[in-house]
């Protein structure tokens, strides 16, 4: 499935690539002012551990510290004397890239202009290059898509998985006339397959359309097709399979979730066991937690407030006999019903946890404005098979004043979005968690670093301004400075002596540029 295709170098091909290569240039702008290429939340701190230990150590686990537990680092397990992360290797793997090379700011970037450009291929396939313009437009403008670019989670790569498998399964089961031979089938189980090694529960979400229509094809297609099916299912699953590889690497069994070695309710399912609640996750907080997820989601869709939705239904009902827009709308609706049975919602990052479902929101939202707008162009059947658009002649007044209508609302909407919504979510988002590279500042003055090598005990009641010294610090603890909670004398007694050739400096972040050095 070769990224540019066949398609025709015209005017949507060459705007989509410019459009792409502005989200590149974009993402760094938003992931330097807004999170200032740091993590801020746990999970991008154990990230960005988890990265590290495999760029600098090439390894997915390394022996416990001294006193574990001053050497605290979120969601870092330690368990059988091995310091391992809880998250699943893929991204760790990908931001281990740019870790390596000394870029880790430029991973996301890159994979946003990739992502925007894989989303125009996909919507070319089912709206056409104009329509998908359109719909490359609402991505690039859309609260949620910024949101998560510009942070160190992981979800923006499992869009780019999402869509390079989408777009292959296309290729291989759907597109008639496909001309490229194996390679779109071995992308898309390549995609699955990391996917499930990245986010192996959103994973299920986004393949369970694609196995409905798998079925059907085993059922009623000829034998290449039931032959093609059986290779993509044994290559993705032996992909896939790795995930229980790696857990077995990390506890000693298959079947251990890394997950529950942090927090032992952190589980899906109902019941006792299951969340933090002491009756365990329940039907009623699985809909409050939805609830809230949609509605914070409608204001960060688009930014259009409440009106994200407006173009939906119009878009499902124009579409709903393209098999196609079914298989990617179904994706965001089945994510919502899945983590139904997960005891947690998403709300900061907008509901990050539906994610991978973004394409299909996006699709349903083109095609409506397209039906809405109809009466302004005489859309032929070329349009649906990816060809240029031609503009027609107009039918009626009525149908100059609808599409007038129409480009008006959605240049209003996404004006205000631009001007109001977007900057002030963004804002939102600054000094997350009082995490900022202030606090960084006082270890890259001269006479600090001349106090190096050094053990820092931080005296902080809360994690954050601990955990934000952690950039600093290297996960096998040979960085010039390395953080210690301040536990005590008791415990940091027993730090000191593992550590006797450093300097001892205690620190508190209340009090910047303030050391105290304790003698040998």
């Amino acid at each position: 499935m070769p990224l540019l295709g066949k398609m025709k170098p015209v005017w949507q091909t060459i705007s989509a690539l410019l459009l792409s290569l502005a989200a590149v240039f974009s993402t760094t702008v938003v992931s330097a002012r807004v999170f200032e290429n740091i993590p801020h939340l746990e999970d991008e701190i154990a990230y960005v551990w988890q990265a590290r230990l495999i760029a600098q150590n090439h390894s997915l686990t390394l022996p416990s510290p001294p006193e574990p537990k001053s050497f605290l680092v979120p969601f870092v397990v330690d368990y059988h004397g091995q310091r391992f992360g809880k998250y699943p290797p893929g991204w760790p793997a990908l931001l281990a890239v740019g870790e390596f090379f000394g870029q880790r700011a430029w991973v996301n970037p890159l994979l946003t202009g990739l992502a925007a450009w894989l989303l125009y291929r996909l919507l070319s396939k089912i709206l056409g290059q104009t329509w998908a313009l359109v719909g490359l437009l609402l991505l690039l403008t859309s609260p949620f898509f910024w949101l998560n670019a510009g942070s160190l989670l992981s979800h923006l790569w499992g869009l780019v998985l999402t869509l390079i498998f989408a777009l292959g399964w296309l290729d291989t089961f759907v597109t008639k006339s496909s001309t490229h031979g194996i390679l779109p089938l071995l992308t898309a189980a390549l995609a699955l397959g990391t996917l499930a090694l990245t986010r192996p529960f959103s994973t299920i979400g986004v393949a369970l359309p694609f196995a409905l229509h798998g079925l059907y094809l085993l059922v009623r297609s000829n034998r290449a097709t039931r032959r093609r099916l059986l290779t993509f299912g044994l290559l993705s699953g032996a992909v896939a399979g790795l995930y229980f590889v790696w857990q077995y690497a990390l506890t000693g069994s298959f079947f251990t979730n890394p997950y529950t070695l942090w927090w032992p309710y952190d589980k899906v399912g109902f019941g006792p066991g299951h969340g933090v609640l002491k009756e365990g996750h329940n039907l009623h907080q699985a809909w409050t937690n939805t609830r809230f997820s949609l509605l914070v989601g409608a204001g960060d869709l688009f930014g259009w407030g409440r009106l994200s939705w407006i173009f939906i239904l119009p878009g499902m009902w124009t579409l709903r006999r393209d098999g196609r827009a079914w298989l990617i709308g179904s994706i965001a609706p089945t994510l919502v019903a899945l983590y139904l049975v997960y005891w947690v919602g998403a709300w900061l990052f907008g509901p990050r946890y539906y994610f991978e479902g973004f394409p299909g929101m996006i699709l349903w939202s083109a095609a409506g404005i397209r039906a809405t707008f109809g009466g302004g162009l005489q859309w032929k059947r070329e349009h649906l098979e990816g060809r240029p658009a031609v503009l027609g002649n107009f039918r009626s007044p009525w149908g100059t004043v609808r599409a007038t209508f129409v480009v008006g609302l959605v240049s209003l909407l996404v004006i205000l979005n631009l001007k109001f919504y977007l900057p002030l979510r963004l804002a939102m988002m600054r000094d997350l968690y009082t995490i900022n590279r202030t606090r960084l500042a006082p270890f890259y003055d001269p006479k600090v670093q001349a106090l190096s090598p050094a053990v820092v005990f931080v005296d902080s009641e809360r994690w954050m301004a601990y955990g934000a010294l952690l950039e600093l610090s290297r996960p096998d603890l040979t960085s010039p400075f390395i953080f210690a909670v301040d536990r005590g004398e008791k415990a940091n007694r027993r730090v000191r002596a593992a550590f006797p050739e450093r300097q001892v400096l205690y620190y508190n972040p209340l009090e910047p540029y303030t050391f105290r050095l304790s003698p040998p």
